[in-house]
């Protein structure tokens, strides 16, 4: 199933799909302007949904890219109980069938990855397993190395029912505004079976190393409170490979994408991913 619809008068159109995902259909969106030469693929964080990165999708776009993203099973419109994702390996074999049907649709473009927090673990793994596939990714705050957090919480009897602090994404106010007013983010709290999918995600990632089949930028808010910039930093130098880039941003919190310093940040990830793409034949 396909439709096509505006998310608002002014916004750029966004189509709708279907995908048979490895448990439930998942929601799916494309973006596309005229003559694309290259691909994104978006891959969203915990608890919200690819809906949300509409600014990031038209600034793409514009710069020439067709940008494709799904909503992970139990998040956003797709199938499944909400947020719970019992492993995480299945979730990487969701995001390569986005990667099949973008290159059916654009056999010829290179795919780029962006990935952002659970998204940017997801993107890793990607890179592990498919990298030979792709021309760059991009890493936004992402959960590798360790994350506290997840291991305070399995420490815990019961799961407590705290949300994410939407103070923790962004130093413009309107941004957490928006994700509390948002129907389709996950307000509740962690599930056990996805946090332990975390952990052994984690640190399935740090046993199989370093990427070299494909250029990795890592960037990070270096006053990241949700997904802290040094053990991060620490699941990093595992995976980098001889192509690899950091950036870090001094005051920038989660969503380094919706920070006051946005344009930066994606300048930056735009600026790695044309030093990587294949010269125009």
């Amino acid at each position: 199933m396909t439709t096509t619809s505006p998310t608002s008068p002014d916004d750029l159109t966004a189509t709708t799909f279907e995908l048979a995902g490895h448990a439930g259909a998942l929601h799916g969106k494309a973006w596309e302007g005229i003559d694309p030469t290259y691909v994104v693929l978006l891959v969203h964080g915990y608890g919200e949904h690819v809906g949300r990165y509409q600014w990031v999708a038209e600034k793409l776009v514009a710069d020439g890219a067709a940008v494709y993203g799904l909503d992970h099973l139990g998040h956003g419109r797709s199938d499944g109980e909400r947020v719970l994702v019992a492993d995480f390996e299945p979730v990487v074999d969701d995001v390569h069938l986005l990667f099949e049907r973008a290159r059916a649709e654009h056999p010829q473009l290179p795919v780029v990855l962006l990935g952002h927090s659970m998204g940017g673990m997801i993107g890793a793994r990607y890179a592990q397993r498919y990298g030979a596939e792709l021309a760059a990714v991009v890493l936004s705050g992402p959960v590798i190395g360790r994350w506290d957090a997840v291991e305070a919480l399995l420490g815990a009897d019961e799961i407590p029912d705290v949300p994410i602090d939407p103070d923790t994404l962004s130093r413009d106010a309107a941004v957490g505004q928006a994700y509390v007013d948002d129907e389709l983010v996950w307000h509740g709290p962690f599930k056990r079976p996805t946090l332990e999918a975390l952990h052994r995600e984690i640190g399935l990632i740090t046993d199989a190393g370093r990427v070299d089949a494909v250029p990795v930028l890592w960037l990070h808010g270096e006053d990241d409170q949700l997904v802290p910039i040094e053990p991060s930093r620490g699941g990093w130098q595992h995976l980098a490979g001889d192509r690899a880039e950091q950036r870090s941003y001094p005051g920038a919190r989660h969503e380094i994408l919706n920070e006051t310093n946005k344009e930066e940040v994606l300048g930056d990830a735009l600026g790695f991913v044309h030093r990587h793409l294949p010269a125009a034949g």
